[in-house]
This record gives C-alpha cells, sequence and structure tokens, in this order.
C-alpha cells in the first residue's frame, strides 16, 4: 500500500511531466507489471500473475485508444497492429499461464519504448532550440 505522500508526489509528477514523459513512464510501469508477472509464472501463482497481467492489458489498451489516427494514419495502423497482437498475447498468457508469452509481448515492446525514448528526447531538444 503506498502512503499519502507517495500518492501525492505521483499526482504532482504526472500534472507536470510532458506528455512524451508520462508515455515512457507508462511503458516502464507495462514492463514492471510484465516481468512481475512473468517471475509469478515461472514460480506457479498464477492468481498473482493474473493481476500484473491484467494491469498491463489495460496500460496496452489505454495506448491503443489513445492513438490519434488525424495525427499519423500510417504509424497509428502499425502502432494498433502491435498493441492489439500483443493484448492478444497477455490475454494468451494469462490463460495458459506462460512465461514464454510474456517474453514475447516484453520483446515485440521493447524496440518501441526505446525509440519512443529517444523521440521524446529529441522532441525536448527541439523544443529547447526554439522550433
Amino acid at each position: 500500500m503506498q502512503t499519502a505522500a507517495a500518492l501525492r508526489y505521483q499526482q504532482v509528477q504526472a500534472h507536470t511531466s510532458s506528455p512524451g514523459e508520462l508515455l515512457i513512464a507508462l511503458y516502464d510501469g507495462l514492463f514492471r507489471f510484465l516481468n512481475g508477472a512473468r517471475a509469478f509464472l515461472e514460480r506457479g501463482e498464477k492468481a498473482r500473475a493474473g493481476e500484473l497481467l491484467s494491469r498491463a492489458y489495460s496500460v496496452v489498451s489505454e495506448l491503443y485508444i489513445a492513438l490519434d489516427h488525424d495525427v499519423n494514419p500510417e504509424l497509428c495502423a502499425n502502432l494498433e497492429s502491435v498493441y492489439g497482437f500483443c493484448m492478444d498475447k497477455i490475454t494468451f498468457a494469462n490463460l495458459k499461464g506462460s512465461p514464454e508469452v510474456v517474453d514475447e509481448v516484453i520483446r515485440v515492446l521493447t524496440p518501441l519504448r526505446e525509440a519512443w525514448a529517444v523521440a521524446v528526447v529529441e522532441a525536448q531538444k527541439e523544443k529547447a532550440r526554439g522550433r
């Protein structure tokens, strides 16, 4: 259980972070959930893994829903496919209790998280230069 101070810190951070920083934080939380679920599945603790897989599914679902096809339809279509694949795999991993399937999701999403991290830094540099 989190303390009131920790919750307040998270609220302040959420309100003062850029959209890019929030996206990276979502990915970081997603990977925490996936890695935790994998560890519980390896120990045979399906119920605890299921809780974390449910949270991971929720994060991927939010990423999917947040896609703005008006801004970049091709990119959004590609991300939609990736996120849909990951949601299917997370569901399958939960049903079958498979840490290997969780590894597939991590393998697919890792390059995206890395690309977003680079893009966020570049966007911040561009903004600092006044462009």
